[in-house]
């Protein structure tokens, strides 16, 4: 891991500060359902990450070990994103997440039109 455990109090906090970065659960979630993605493929799935947000979030992830960045020598560069073995083993969370956001925002959709 990229990050030392020791300075967390909380097992909680070590997970948040692994996958809660802006775009970093997102991006999670789109190389577990999607397998392998270029960046230029993740970009367009996450429009709203700015190029230099979205190349951060993608290095951390890898130097967490969640991340592998597979670098083809062509030109132009090919550059391809998938979920290492430890990374999948998030795939369970990130499921439950969804799942919650979804019952969360149809709760809550009724009440912001009122």
């Amino acid at each position: 891991m990229g990050k030392t455990c020791t300075k967390f109090i909380c097992p909680v906090e070590a997970a948040v500060q692994i996958i809660g970065g802006k775009y970093k659960a997102v991006i999670l979630w789109h190389l577990m359902t999607e397998r392998v993605l270029r960046y230029s493929e993740l970009h367009r799935k996450i429009p709203r990450a700015t190029d230099k947000m979205l190349a951060q979030q993608l290095r951390e992830l890898e130097g967490d070990g969640l991340v592998k960045r597979k670098v083809y020598p062509v030109v132009p560069p090919k550059v391809e994103y998938s979920l290492t073995e430890f990374g999948g083993t998030l795939a369970p969370i990130l499921d439950a997440m969804c799942d919650w956001s979804r019952g969360y925002l149809q709760k809550r959709r009724p009440q912001r039109q009122s």
